[in-house]
C-alpha cells in the first residue's frame, strides 16, 4: 500500500509514517499544507491518503478541503482524516461527500497502533471508519422525531458498528452473538429505514449516512 500523509506538524508527520512503515505500509509522498496534499496525489497516485482536518494558513478545513478537491480529480480516492477534537461537521461532510473510503478518527486513537493500521487499511479497502467517540456525540444531539428511533437497543448498536466500519464478522464478535444474528439485524434495519433492494454494500453506506444525520 502507498499513502501520502498531509499533516503540518512534521514531528506527527514523521511519525505517522515510522508507523505505516511498521506495518508494511509505505509513505510515498508528504505534505504540510493543503496545496502541497493535492500536488503530491497528483504526483504519486496513492493508495491512500491521511490528512489532517486542520492545516495552514488558517488551521480551520483546509486539510479536509483540500482531500476533497483531490478526490474531486480522482475519484473513489480513500481519505482517512486525523482530527484534535471532535468536529461533527467535518465528519459528516466527509462521508456524506461520498460514502465509501473515507475515515475519520481522533488524532488520539494513533497511540492504539493496532486499531490505527487496521483503520487504515478497511479506508483503503474501500470500507468507512468513524470515530466512536463522534458517534457518541451525533447521536446525543439527535432529534426526537428522529426515523432511527424505530430501531430497537440492539439494532442501534449494530449500526453503530457499522459506522466504524465493522465488518458482521467483527460485529458479531463484538457483541458476542452469531453472525446469522447480525445479518437478522442489518436486513431489519435496512427495512425500518427504507432502503429497499440494492447491493449490500451500497445500503449499508446509506444507512450509515442516516445514521450521521445527512
Amino acid at each position: 500500500m502507498r499513502v501520502v500523509i498531509a499533516e503540518d506538524s512534521v514531528l506527527l508527520r514523521e511519525g505517522l509514517a515510522r508507523l505505516l512503515a511498521d506495518g508494511g505500509i509505505e509513505t510515498v509522498g508528504v505534505a504540510g499544507d493543503g496545496p502541497g496534499l493535492v500536488a503530491a496525489v497528483a504526483e504519486h497516485d496513492p493508495d491512500l491518503v491521511v490528512v489532517d482536518v486542520r492545516m495552514p494558513p488558517t488551521h480551520t478545513d483546509e486539510g479536509l478541503r483540500a482531500a476533497l478537491e483531490a478526490r474531486a480529480a480522482r475519484p473513489c480516492l480513500p481519505i482517512l482524516v486525523l482530527s484534535q477534537y471532535v468536529e461533527e461537521q467535518y465528519a459528516t461532510e466527509l462521508i456524506g461527500g461520498g460514502g465509501v473510503a473515507v475515515g475519520y478518527l481522533l488524532k488520539e486513537r494513533i497511540a492504539d497502533v493496532t486499531e490505527f493500521l487496521d483503520a487504515v487499511r478497511r479506508v483503503a479497502a474501500g470500507g468507512t471508519v468513524i470515530d466512536s467517540e463522534v458517534i457518541g456525540q451525533l447521536l446525543s444531539g439527535r432529534r426526537r422525531d428522529d426515523p432511527l428511533e424505530s430501531l430497537t437497543p440492539r439494532e442501534r448498536e449494530v449500526l453503530a458498528l457499522m459506522a466504524e466500519g465493522r465488518s458482521n464478522t467483527a460485529v458479531a464478535g463484538r457483541l458476542t452473538v452469531t453472525e446469522g444474528a447480525v445479518e437478522k439485524h442489518i436486513s431489519s434495519i435496512f427495512c425500518k429505514l427504507g432502503l429497499g433492494p440494492a447491493t449490500d454494500d451500497h445500503r449499508r453506506v446509506l444507512a450509515v449516512l442516516a445514521y450521521l444525520g445527512r
